[in-house]
């Protein structure tokens, strides 16, 4: 029959209920027993089941982040705590670009850095006034965070806030609260601020020192008076301690769950770092993970930046099992802040779309930093991306191709409490459609409020040629699994359950077609000059997932030098002293996404003439233009240097610092840059500081406050990131533009 799809079961369709398949209650956390065996304790971990407001989080799926403050003004990633708050010359503000933009990428919440490691708040507090109340912002009357509030209310999106624990300005003013060793005493929460009542007359009791209390008043603030607050993100950052400063995250946590009850909180108990800020996912994502203790009292997990946190093997020594998703948060530009239009690389279309497919579809969230610039708007490019991501996901996801069925079953609705239960042998689900459809996405999920997660490995099958023949296969399923392969047409598919530990709970099989995009494109230039262009198939770094690069087949790549103009098409290599190139490929008269890739001055004639030595990744494998080598310095003596002949007297405006990724203990995060004539007598030019490089290894990029000559260059190590003993680069480049 024309359109019509129907299902063929291994088992009875009765109605399922939820409480059908279930060999113990479900809860959101259960403690393993120390006569537990293996057996039972993965019986367990079949029942772990999200709380309510971890299923809305996961429902949201695709969320944006907005990092704004004194760093967008000052060009730092991280601040210092001492800025004047009139470096926050802000002028203009629209929340309203802000959110129509998320609101056509798809996304559903926004979380905002109301006060991020710097300690300026973006709001009007009662408590400090190193904020936007001492900025020129409106006469220092502004408060972005209240028109960030309204804006969304006005295009229907959640509102999430950053509340950093850490505060360097409590840290380094003299009379700040953070670590002044205060005596623990009750307070109450909030307190009372001469003229500026709160309309929320509820208060609360705590046991807690002086910048617990600053922190709870701050917390109640932003609670009550720009909410509904759906998330409160706590970054586990330290840039910097002082006085054994510890934060009752006890009571922070009592205060969220009275004012915001629908509010997850982020790096405790309700929602977890996905383990890096590349946008990189794991293979496998668990949601059920172990922990050593009672989740419920704000205990810590173990390592989450591993390859897998939840398989059984890991399981198996838990004290808990608790439910807690994981968020891949990464930015839409290098680095979280807004630097420039210029050097900032932005992330494009195809970069976001996979990995909202890799994180939504892998069992996780995926949060998306879009930075706001200093005129306060989110920049061109990047709305122009959120914009096309969003078309690609609506195009794709809103149209199911096993949506016309015989019947109505589970698998054809939106809600995840109705579902199909596989029991003992029952290990497939075959689907037939009444005429052939092309597919090459689909869309798996698990009645996981009800039952938890259950599927260990599963693949799909087509019937092609008069049998079976398996076109993708994965591992677990949980809330949501979105398996990709090369388009497949057939009139009959199959979805098997390869393991799993118990009784799977199907709630929703869908199929989609995702028509595909050129091939996004590599340039790399190597030591002599040469240009070279090509479908990008490096490993993962901040780019897309390998295994998704598109045919090569009929691609043509035009490219150009600089301002944009003439055009060419590349054909082969070609030579290039100095600039940028920008390429995109065309395939079957699609457009594809655009590179840019900046190269500094040619390497040809640099030598190394100094260096604190490092054995075999000798100093010289930092200018050899080859990313994947490097120089690794020994760990005495120190300061850690590397000086460089130039060859010749050359006017230079900049460097740029790539880090090895492999080598995080090793990543060079401050230091000098010395400038000599003949490499003997030395003058420093400028400082540099590179910050957060163990979570976004990514190249960063220095500018001198004026252009210098000089033939000799010397980089001298000032602090390593996460406190290391050695130094490394991958590559070191200077620019003269």
């Amino acid at each position: 029959m024309k359109n019509i799809l129907r299902i063929l079961i291994s088992f009875m369709l009765l109605p399922v209920t939820a409480q059908d398949g279930l060999k113990m209650p479900v809860a959101n956390t259960i403690k393993i027993l120390e006569d537990d065996s293996q057996k039972e304790i993965i019986l367990k971990a079949a029942h772990v089941v999200p709380n309510p407001a971890q299923l809305e989080a996961l429902k949201d799926g695709y969320i944006a982040f907005v990092h704004f403050g004194p760093n967008t003004f000052t060009k730092k990633e991280w601040g210092t705590g001492m800025e004047d708050p009139k470096v926050f010359n802000l002028q203009n503000l629209d929340t309203d670009q802000w959110c129509l933009a998320m609101k056509k990428a798809g996304m559903k919440k926004v979380i905002f850095t109301a006060k991020h490691h710097d300690g300026f708040v973006l709001w009007q507090s009662r408590y400090t006034d190193h904020g936007i109340m001492s900025s020129p912002f409106k006469g220092g009357k502004g408060d972005v965070l209240k028109e960030l509030s309204e804006s969304c209310r006005k295009y229907g999106l959640k509102l999430g806030v950053y509340l950093s624990p850490a505060d360097l300005y409590q840290i380094e003013n003299p009379d700040g609260l953070y670590g002044n060793l205060s005596e623990y005493t009750e307070r109450t929460i909030p307190r009372p601020i001469d003229g500026r009542p709160f309309k929320n007359k509820t208060t609360f009791k705590f046991k807690v020192d002086d910048y617990n209390e600053y922190f709870l008043n701050q917390l109640f603030e932003l609670l009550t008076e720009y909410g509904p607050i759906h998330e409160v993100w706590f970054d586990g950052a330290h840039p910097k301690r002082k006085g054994g400063q510890i934060y009752n995250y006890t009571a922070w946590k009592e205060l969220i769950h009275s004012l915001a009850p629908e509010a997850v909180i982020f790096g405790k108990e309700d929602i977890r770092w996905g383990g890096n800020e590349s946008g990189n996912t794991r293979k496998t994502e668990w949601n059920v993970i172990p922990y050593e203790g009672d989740p419920d009292t704000m205990s810590v997990f173990g390592d989450i930046t591993g390859d897998s946190i939840g398989m059984r093997s890991q399981l198996y020594n838990a004290k808990y099992l608790h439910y807690q998703p994981a968020e891949i948060n990464t930015s839409i530009r290098e680095g979280w802040f807004y630097r420039d239009d210029e050097t900032q690389q932005t992330r494009n279309a195809d970069d976001v779309f996979d990995i909202y497919e890799r994180a939504v579809g892998g069992n996780a969230i995926f949060l998306l930093n879009i930075p706001p610039n200093r005129e306060g708007l989110f920049p061109a490019e990047d709305v122009a991306v959120l914009e096309e991501v969003g078309e690609r996901i609506e195009e794709t996801y809103s149209n199911d191709l096993f949506k016309n069925a015989t019947y109505d079953q589970a698998f054809f609705d939106d809600n995840l409490e109705t579902f199909m239960l596989l029991k003992d042998d029952e290990t497939a689900v075959t689907m037939e459609t009444g005429e052939p459809v092309t597919i090459n996405r689909l869309l798996v999920q698990e009645a996981v409020a009800t039952h938890g997660e259950r599927v260990e490995g599963h693949a799909l099958d087509a019937w092609l040629n008069g049998s079976w023949q398996e076109v993708a296969k994965s591992t677990n399923i949980g809330f949501k699994r979105i398996l990709r392969f090369p388009e497949v047409t057939s009139d009959k598919f199959r979805l098997r359950i390869l393991s799993s530990r118990y009784w799977p709970a199907i709630a929703k099989i869908s199929a989609h077609y995702y028509k595909e995009r050129p091939p996004q494109l590599e340039i790399i230039r190597d030591s002599e000059g040469m240009v070279k262009i090509s479908a990008k198939k490096d490993e993962f770094t901040w780019k897309r997932d390998p295994e998704q690069i598109p045919s090569e087949e009929n691609v043509k790549i035009t490219y150009c030098i600089g301002d944009g103009t003439p055009v060419k098409t590349y054909k082969k290599p070609f030579l290039l002293k100095e600039g940028t190139v920008k390429a995109v490929a065309v395939q079957d008269d699609v457009k594809g996404s655009t590179t840019v890739e900046t190269f500094g001055l040619l390497k040809n004639t640099w030598k190394i003439h100094a260096d604190s030595f490092a054995g075999e990744n000798r100093a010289e494998l930092a200018i050899d233009a080859n990313p994947h080598t490097f120089w690794l310095s020994q760990a005495k003596p120190t300061p850690h240097y590397l000086e460089i002949d130039l060859g010749q007297k050359r006017t230079l405006s900049g460097f740029s610092y790539t880090p090895k990724a492999s080598e995080n203990n090793s990543m060079i995060e401050k230091g000098v840059i010395k400038i000599s004539e003949n490499g003997k007598k030395w003058k420093q030019l400028e400082s540099f500081e590179f910050g957060n490089l163990i979570n976004d290894p990514t190249t960063r990029e220095h500018h001198f406050k004026q252009k210098v000559n000089t033939r000799f260059v010397r980089l001298e190590v000032t602090r390593i990131a996460g406190d290391g003993e050695t130094a490394s680069a991958a590559e070191i480049d200077l620019y003269s533009d």
